[in-house]
């Protein structure tokens, strides 16, 4: 690797909307994410009320009384 191109990486905290905190390598100090795999439903198991099956248009549609 050529020296003084690349960014410096640094220990990042990652923390979760579901409060789970983990450490990875980053070129930034911290990042915030939605899902992480404690809280996702493909890793859990469990259904959630935001993984939704269907999509927006028609969450609206249902919503207003539209479809």
């Amino acid at each position: 690797m050529k020296k003084g191109i690349h960014p410096e990486y640094v220990v990042c905290e990652v923390t979760c909307t579901c409060g789970h905190k983990f450490k990875i390598l980053s070129t930034k100090p911290t990042l915030k994410i939605e899902v992480c795999d404690k809280c996702h439903p493909f890793f859990t198991g469990k259904d959630s009320r935001t993984a939704l099956k269907s999509g927006k248009v028609e969450r609206f549609k249902r919503k207003y009384g539209l479809a």
